[in-house]
């Protein structure tokens, strides 16, 4: 069973929606790249530099980070929670898992701040 601590209050309904949403934004970052990749021939770094210089492109990049990151959570939650349970693990399977998601969210975090320090510059 999950509980409230592990579950950080969200529910189904919004986890799914995040999923879906975060999937179709991933999707077509990955379908502008290879279209913009095969249609620009040989591609110089002036050219990727300033694709990228574009606000556009980085807002769009950084919903693609974001959406990288809210996805994976979502999805190593669920793993976590199905695997690291009492019935699988014993007693001490809830401080595991919490320290498990804790460590996600501390990697999760850090790969977005380093991210948009390479996106924008910071």
């Amino acid at each position: 069973m999950v509980t409230n601590v592990t579950s950080f209050g969200r529910s189904g309904l919004s986890d799914w929606l995040v999923q879906r949403v975060s999937a179709i934004i991933m999707a077509a970052y990955t379908v502008f790249m290879v279209v913009y990749l095969l249609s620009a021939g040989e591609l110089s770094y002036v050219q990727w530099a300033s694709l990228h210089q574009n606000v556009f492109m980085k807002l769009f990049s950084l919903a693609a980070i974001v959406s990288f990151a809210a996805h994976a959570w979502i999805g190593l939650w669920a793993v976590l929670t199905d695997y690291v349970t009492v019935r699988l693990m014993g007693p001490k399977a809830t401080p595991i898992r919490i320290v498990l998601q804790l460590g996600m969210i501390v990697v999760t975090l850090a790969y977005v701040v380093w991210a948009i320090d390479i996106l924008w510059g910071i």
